[in-house]
């Protein structure tokens, strides 16, 4: 039996600011496993976004010492050997036309992700207004991104509907959008491209990244009290709270960080720390 989850995130966490892994937190990810422990990786990547972030490190396929991806903030979860995948939840075109209608109202920039496995096809809208970060995913997704048109239909179901806001949003703001879409989960996060703009993405309601590792862990017959989490903004901060101990690395979000243990940051092997002071390791 399993003695423990050990839980990471990906950008901003376990990846540096080079886009890297560095070889420590790889050798400490192996050693988890030696000691019993399951891996797995939370990311608010969509599984293309992921595999093609490993592929330019050259650690795709099996190489990443992880046994499970949660992906898409918890929309998806993966076994990464035979990657399979073992759960996932969608957005009706009901859902879909209700929360366009109210980032439409607000004049929110935001995109549509179809559902789960085709996640990186997305609708966009923009209300004109100049928004670099909403352009950059444009450019960075160009091949998967198609402009919604007036009178257009919507997919049928979508993995998500992400809204990015310039520059970012108070907190007191994502409060109010969270108790106006309360019929779905509302997660908000820095955004990954600029380190700035707001993204605030919108889900099926049993979506979050604490909801797929509670999930895991009961199919694993893992203790909650058993679960490790290291993580770095605000999508991390249900799992963090969640979990046995969540930690999190010194370039955090600092609205976070009176919250959490802080361990050292993403360039410099937060992860391997956190997995040593948790003692899930005997070096």
């Amino acid at each position: 039996m399993k003695k423990g989850l050990f839980i990471t995130d990906f950008d901003g966490t376990l990846l540096t600011d080079e886009k890297t892994i560095a070889p420590q937190d790889i050798a400490t990810l192996s050693r988890l496993q030696e000691n019993n422990i399951v891996t797995a990786i939370a990311t608010g990547r969509s599984l293309y976004s992921f595999q093609r972030a490993l592929k330019q490190i050259n650690l795709e396929g099996n190489r990443l010492p992880v046994d499970y991806l949660i992906f898409s903030t918890g929309a998806g979860i993966m076994a990464i050997s035979g990657e399979s995948m073992i759960q996932s939840h969608a957005i009706s075109a009901r859902d879909i036309r209700k929360i366009t209608q109210y980032f439409d109202a607000g004049q929110l920039d935001y995109m549509v992700h179809k559902a789960i496995p085709d996640t990186r096809y997305f609708l966009y809208k923009s209300h004109g207004r100049k928004n670099p970060d909403f352009q950059e995913r444009i450019l960075l997704y160009q091949q998967f991104s198609t402009p919604l048109k007036k009178g257009q239909a919507l997919y049928d179901t979508a993995t998500q509907v992400l809204a990015i806001v310039p520059g970012g949003l108070p907190l007191s703001r994502v409060s109010e959008i969270r108790a106006d879409l309360f019929e779905y989960s509302v997660i908000h996060a820095t955004s990954p491209l600029d380190h700035c703009s707001s993204w605030i993405e919108v889900f099926n309601k049993q979506v979050s990244k604490s909801m797929a590792a509670a999930w895991l862990a009961s199919a694993l017959k893992i203790e909650q009290a058993n679960v490790i989490s290291v993580g770095n903004d605000y999508n991390d901060q249900d799992l963090l709270e969640w979990s046995g101990k969540g930690y999190l690395v010194a370039n955090g979000a600092c609205d976070l960080k009176p919250h959490f243990t802080l361990v050292s940051s993403n360039n410099h092997c937060g992860v391997s720390q956190a997995a040593l002071m948790s003692h899930l390791l005997a070096w």
